[in-house]
């Protein structure tokens, strides 16, 4: 019996073999044409008589929209306008039972056609000073239907949003900026918000997502918060991102040079008291330096009327530059210019009253000689030759007793100048020890930086 049962059964598995056809192309064309007409039916029942003016559950329950965030690319952010801009994924979920659905397929994709025909959220960005919907080549949205009447609507967005700063430690300061959104003209009566997942993964950022220079993207955070107004009470979703600023690049363009002119303007403690036109020049010349780098500085800051910590640092560097200034005015005004011989003028003396003895021993030779007839015809001569040439008695003693006149005397270096040269250094350098050991150390006052949830 076991045998025949086996043979029958191999026979009817042959049998059935040989029967079998395979489908033609006609038979799946045909099944692709229903599946169509399938869909387009049950998108038309689905938008029969539905209006998408009114929002699901209305007068029944609260609609509840879950959202979530994918960051495509963040930055730049400006400094100088306080705001910063953001390329996203805008996700957004809901429940709507008037688009329930039974079909072959458990999830209708569409694109942004359908969307403009059923209830969609009218969420805005609070803090969004302008923001853009791609529309190349086409709008970028998505939308799909869950058979159990779930909605899931993505669009991308480029929105350019404020970013309130206090810029106190500035360059080594901290930020949180924030992104703010809600529904516009629903209560917190009929539409709340809620974050898809936790905070972690609310707020998604891609890999390569920064196109930051000046600032590291060191982490997000999620919140809710409630505002009230004249027209009622709104849920208000938060998400904040935590920036740190880098601060090599004005370590190069303006610590460097502030501490190189710093110690370029006490090099002059160093050169001889008496070079007055090379101490001027290194008092001035680095005055006008300092001048000039903290004019520049600013510029790449908004006009805040409190002093950053680059402020600090660069008023400190001026203050020492125009100390070391006052410090040569003061060496140069208790500085003595000797000589070697101090009776100039009495030399002088000297001089014009050897020149009147010698004119009156001339002309009284002159009168001898007149008056001695008896005298030969060269006698004369000789006696005026020689007393023309002869120095009045003592004069040539006295000059050669006196020393060198341009013989110059140098000062000693000068009290000032000793007590400059170590007192000035040890003060910049114990700054500078105190201030990068109070703001590097300082922990980031990130404003906001836990949201409430």
């Amino acid at each position: 019996d076991q045998g025949f049962d086996s043979l029958l059964s191999f026979w009817s598995c042959f049998v059935s073999l040989a029967l079998w056809i395979p489908p033609s192309k006609s038979n799946e064309t045909n099944v692709f044409k229903n599946n169509i007409k399938t869909f387009t039916k049950i998108l038309d029942s689905l938008l029969d008589g539905y209006d998408n003016r009114l929002r699901p559950g209305l007068g029944e329950r609260v609609t509840e929209v879950k959202t979530n965030i994918y960051v495509t690319s963040f930055g730049p952010v400006s400094d100088t306008d306080m705001e910063y801009t953001v390329d996203v994924f805008f996700r957004q979920s809901w429940e709507d039972q008037r688009l329930r659905f039974h079909g072959p397929m458990d999830i209708l994709r569409l694109n942004n056609l359908m969307a403009s025909k059923i209830w969609i959220p009218d969420t805005f960005f609070h803090n969004g000073k302008k923001s853009v919907a791609h529309n190349m080549t086409m709008p970028n949205k998505l939308l799909r239907i869950m058979e159990d009447g779930t909605l899931l609507y993505t669009m991308r967005l480029t929105v350019q949003a404020e970013c309130p700063m206090h810029l106190e430690d500035f360059p080594m300061d901290s930020h949180s900026c924030p992104l703010k959104f809600g529904s516009y003209a629903y209560t917190r009566a009929e539409v709340t918000y809620l974050w898809t997942w936790n905070a972690s993964e609310s707020v998604e950022v891609a890999p390569d997502g920064s196109r930051l220079n000046q600032y590291d993207l060191v982490g997000q955070t999620v919140g809710q918060e409630t505002i009230r107004s004249s027209t009622g009470e709104y849920i208000v979703m938060t998400a904040h991102f935590h920036l740190k600023r880098k601060i090599g690049y004005f370590v190069i363009q303006t610590y460097l040079p502030c501490i190189m002119t710093v110690i370029l303007s006490q090099v002059s403690f160093w050169l001889n008291r008496e070079s007055v036109p090379a101490r001027t020049v290194f008092g001035v010349t680095t005055v006008l330096t300092m001048t000039t780098l903290s004019i520049s500085a600013r510029n790449s800051l908004p006009k805040v009327a409190y002093a950053t910590a680059m402020d600090w640092f660069m008023a400190v560097c001026y203050a020492f530059v125009f100390s070391a200034l006052i410090e040569f005015a003061t060496v140069n005004y208790f500085t003595k210019r000797s000589w070697a011989w101090d009776g100039n003028s009495v030399v002088n003396d000297k001089k014009k009253e050897a020149a009147d003895t010698l004119k009156k021993n001339n002309v009284y030779a002159v009168a001898v000689a007149n008056y001695s007839p008896h005298n030969t015809k060269d006698s004369p001569l000789p006696t005026i030759s020689k007393a023309a040439n002869r120095e009045p008695f003592g004069v040539r003693g006295r000059a050669a007793a006196q020393p060198e006149q341009n013989k110059k005397t140098f000062n000693s270096v000068s009290r000032i100048d000793r007590m400059s040269r170590i007192l000035f250094p040890i003060l910049f350098w114990g700054f500078n020890m105190v201030y990068w050991a109070t703001y590097l150390n300082r922990d980031p006052a990130i404003k906001d930086k836990e949201p409430s949830s």
